[in-house]
């Protein structure tokens, strides 16, 4: 071996590879971990068990359901309410919400409706009355209405009507000012039959005032009596 190559060998244990060798992987410095403080370390544990504790409490809340009275069709105001026309869902019902419980469906049957009902919706308390529609200092005056006198608008309790006067068949026009405007009674529908079989006749239950009753009879028994519906607001 020559002494060119006795200098390259001597020199390789001091670091520097000779010419043509690749030098091997070079290991990354080792950083020393950080040590845990022990308050960090349980206030992690705290907020862990704290949102634990309110994922259970939410669970709990949406899996409270409770049964309630639902609505099953169109009920009018002052309609007799019937098993019928009620139903049950169980819901997650928020505490502010005054609805009738299904175990209390019972207590509302043969109420009547203080309000008009629709399908799909929650039965209030406040929705329901035992109350009739006929008020103290009230009268209620049967009419009958010829299948031409009954309006295509169905009559349903709770609507307002007026009792006109109109004169009787065949009498003469004396020309005054009142016969030019008739007189009106107001009245409020309680209740309408159906067409009678074979003459199509109505019964309408209409409740007026107690100093109109009579005067309202007076005209049915006459036959000039005609009921007109009046606006929807009442006036």
């Amino acid at each position: 071996m020559s002494k060119t190559q006795e200098r390259l060998d001597a020199a390789s244990p001091n670091g520097v590879p000779p010419q043509g060798r690749v030098a091997g992987p070079v290991a990354p410095p080792r950083v020393s971990a950080r040590r845990r403080r022990p308050g960090v370390i349980a206030l992690s544990l705290a907020l862990i068990a704290a949102g634990g504790a309110g994922v259970a409490v939410l669970l709990l809340q949406v899996g409270h359901r409770t049964e309630v009275v639902t609505v099953a069709r169109d009920v009018q105001v002052g309609q007799v309410l019937s098993e019928e026309d009620l139903g049950k869902a169980s819901i997650a019902l928020d505490p502010a919400v005054k609805a009738v419980r299904a175990g209390d469906l019972d207590s509302v049957v043969g109420k009547r409706a203080a309000v008009e009902l629709r399908p799909g919706s929650l039965l209030a308390p406040s929705q329901v009355t035992k109350d009739s529609l006929v008020k103290a200092g009230e009268q209620l005056v049967p009419i009958g209405l010829k299948p031409e006198q009954v309006p295509a608008t169905a009559l349903v309790p709770g609507q307002k009507v007026e009792l006109v006067h109109v004169p009787a068949q065949g009498a003469a026009d004396t020309g005054k000012s009142s016969d030019l405007s008739p007189r009106t009674i107001a009245g409020q529908v309680v209740k309408a039959s159906g067409a009678a079989p074979g003459s199509g006749v109505v019964v309408v239950d209409v409740a007026t005032s107690a100093d109109d009753g009579p005067t309202a009879a007076a005209w049915v028994s006459a036959g000039t009596l005609r009921l007109v519906l009046a606006a929807p607001d009442g006036g």
